[in-house]
């Protein structure tokens, strides 16, 4: 394993992230499995979307646009999954994490 020391802050943050995009994917019910539906929790998926979307907001200036673009394109596929996975859908620019992107269509 690799000393902490040695590791690239835009390899920290891009890991993070994508740990904040698999576990709100899952609770979105984007899980493989027959069980992928019983994981699903919309309220933790807002929680986690909205966070990511702080994250990868504020890390963009930092990390470079060769490195968010692919952070953003991945946030933005989770705000829709989440308002397709959602029963009453949220207004335009309500959704979670768009007080930090702007509204998702």
């Amino acid at each position: 394993m690799r000393d902490i020391a040695e590791v690239p802050a835009v390899e920290v943050i891009t890991t993070a992230a994508v740990h904040l995009m698999s576990a709100a994917a899952v609770k979105c019910g984007l899980a493989d499995g027959p069980d992928a539906g019983e994981l699903k929790d919309l309220d933790e998926a807002r929680k986690l979307i909205t966070a990511l979307a702080g994250f990868v907001t504020a890390a963009a200036p930092e990390i470079g646009s060769q490195h968010a673009a692919p952070l953003r394109d991945g946030l933005r596929s989770l705000q829709l999954a989440f308002r397709e996975a959602s029963e009453f859908p949220d207004a335009p620019g309500k959704g979670p994490g768009e007080k930090f992107t702007g509204a998702v269509n």
